[in-house]
């Protein structure tokens, strides 16, 4: 067997591991009675994430940045009572409207933050924020933090982190450059926004009271068809062969176990790779970072017109 097929092959205590598929770590499970709300629903994994938890029966709350796209991608699911929302993370207007339609709809199991943008080549801001901090991160901070109180009391926050969040500048946030005006470059700053995806979560887990939950997930490098022309793929400064890469529905399967598996039942605060408990950077697991970013975000939330739930 070839490293790769051993690599793939290797399950961990969850029952799970690399090459398991969101079908496989979901099967069996009825959550009929379940509400998922997915970000970034139109496409890729949002969409996969969405397919596999509505064939297992939840009813799935998705947002694109258009109604429209989301409303395609609900089009094909199985089941009934699927809401398509519009939800653009890099405009506060769109995000405070989505939570103002999610909240009429009624309890939600899962806030599934899935939607994201990655390594843009050059440097873009909004309300002074570097775009990729303020899509992955402050779009959801609004998003999360204006829905906390209507999660039901068993609910569920799901943040899609990245291993790239090892990529973060030495400093991790840099709350004194928030528009990353110096030595702007795509990793570092992709790698910032996807440390604060963790640290959110690890900051909102200490707030979230009974059974409600909230944890971050690598979802893997996922395979592009990019990458299979090139046979590598240059993730930040790494090589990454083909071989070690998840396809979607791989990819998908570490968010939906975290989503959804009944043996994560008061689970939180963690980092899950590979559906699995994983170890993040010590930046990870810097609290008094967390503790600052959550204090920040809430200042910015409140400067855009949010109204958090939850403090």
């Amino acid at each position: 067997m070839s490293l790769a097929g051993m690599v793939r092959g290797r399950g961990g205590p969850s029952g799970f591991g690399f090459g398991s598929t969101a079908e496989e770590v979901t099967a069996g499970l009825d959550l009929s009675a379940r509400r998922v709300l997915v970000t970034g629903v139109n496409s890729g994994l949002g969409l996969e994430s969405a397919r596999v938890l509505a064939l297992r029966g939840a009813t799935i709350l998705g947002a694109a940045r258009t109604e429209a796209k989301a409303r395609d991608a609900l089009a094909g699911l199985a089941g009934e009572g699927h809401e398509p929302l519009a939800c653009e993370l890099s405009e506060p207007e769109s995000v405070l409207a989505c939570v103002e339609r999610a909240r009429r709809l009624g309890p939600i199991d899962v806030l599934l933050c899935n939607a994201g943008i990655m390594a843009l080549p050059k440097r873009e801001t909004r309300h002074g924020v570097e775009l990729q901090l303020f899509t992955n991160h402050v779009g959801h901070f609004l998003l999360v933090t204006g829905l906390a109180d209507r999660l039901t009391p068993a609910g569920r926050v799901v943040m899609l982190s990245s291993s790239a969040h090892t990529m973060a500048p030495p400093e991790g946030i840099r709350f004194d450059d928030l528009a990353y005006e110096r030595g702007y470059t795509p990793w570092a700053a992709y790698g910032q926004s996807k440390l604060a995806n963790l640290l959110f979560a690890r900051a909102l887990a200490k707030r979230l009271d009974g059974e409600r939950t909230a944890n971050a997930v690598h979802p893997g490098v996922i395979a592009t068809n990019l990458g299979r022309h090139m046979g590598v793929l240059r993730f930040g400064s790494a090589l990454v062969s083909w071989a070690f890469m998840k396809d979607v529905h791989e990819g998908a399967a570490t968010q939906c176990y975290v989503a959804a598996h009944p043996s994560l039942d008061g689970v939180t605060g963690e980092y899950f790779a590979d559906v699995n408990v994983a170890r993040s950077s010590s930046l990870g697991r810097d609290e008094a970072l967390a503790e600052r970013l959550w204090q920040r975000s809430i200042e910015l939330a409140r400067e855009l017109g949010g109204a958090p739930k939850i403090t």
